[in-house]
């Protein structure tokens, strides 16, 4: 695949400078009919504030539409790229037309700039993210390091919110409305089991768990199914907490008097990438 400038929002699209109507028409604004304009079908954002909304809906029956929105051309008539709280406004008021500037964007740009956007208004929450950050790998092919180098951020935390997909789906319900955040997945996730992971999960709302205490836990829980033959030493619980935490998986130790040895589970190639960068940059620190 092509090597790509990414990272850039909207300001790769919209460049500072005198636009010369005549001989770049796609770049003026133009008013379009709201209903000739489809959602942007790379949309991260799956839910929108409602009092946010009310407050854009005010300032725009106050003062119109001050900022046109982003579109691309289709055979159906327009594709929104950015501006999707200012359509959603505009319709609900009725608005038959809205300004918009039309471009001529490719679909990896379309989610690099829907991604970004958001990011930047820290807009999304942890599974957004992860299902955004899952479209660049299963829609065009991305590695995670690509998709943390398109986006300025660390591989350890792209593949960190990608493991969230592998929570149940209640669980990733709970992040979503911000029942729990993602530390405490990250201490749910090192439990081996689905039954487990939906357990602490409604353990944590029913408590009011801080993420701290959720990690406890998970230690505690560690406690109660080791071997009834052989009680482990507490010391070593602990230290496999504090590994679990630290790599974001599961981790078992298995400990002998005089030697033993330490089973780190990964789930793909990338995975074991990420607790490869989490060791070495340990190590280099």
């Amino acid at each position: 695949m092509e090597k790509r400038a990414l990272g850039r929002g909207l300001e790769a699209l919209i460049q500072p400078k005198e636009i010369d109507a005549a001989s770049q028409p796609q770049e003026r604004i133009l008013q379009i009919a709201t209903s000739e304009i489809q959602t942007n079908k790379y949309q991260p954002r799956l839910g929108f504030d409602q009092e946010k909304l009310g407050d854009l809906m005010n300032s725009i029956k106050e003062k119109g539409v001050v900022q046109p929105v982003l579109v691309r051309k289709t055979p159906a008539g327009y594709e929104l790229i950015a501006g999707e709280r200012r359509l959603r406004a505009a319709k609900n008021l009725g608005m038959e037309k809205i300004p918009a500037i039309v471009k001529n964007v490719a679909d990896i740009d379309m989610l690099e700039i829907s991604l970004i956007e958001n990011i930047q208004r820290e807009e999304l929450n942890p599974m957004e993210e992860a299902f955004a950050f899952q479209k660049f790998i299963t829609d065009f092919d991305y590695t995670q390091e690509r998709i943390a180098t398109a986006l300025g951020k660390d591989r350890s935390t792209i593949a960190n919110t990608i493991r969230l997909l592998g929570l149940p789906k209640k669980v990733q319900e709970y992040i979503s409305k911000n029942a729990i955040t993602a530390g405490h997945a990250r201490a749910i996730l090192s439990l081996p089991t689905e039954t487990a992971r939906l357990r602490l999960a409604d353990t944590i709302i029913k408590r009011g768990l801080s993420v701290r205490e959720a990690e406890k836990a998970v230690a505690r829980r560690a406690l109660k199914t080791t071997d009834p033959v052989k009680t482990r030493d507490q010391s070593i619980l602990e230290i496999e907490n504090k590994l679990q935490q630290l790599l974001g998986t599961r981790v078992r130790i298995f400990h002998g008097s005089k030697r033993g040895r330490i089973q780190v589970e990964y789930y793909s190639n990338e995975d074991l990438n990420r607790i490869l960068d989490i060791v070495l940059a340990k190590r280099e620190s």
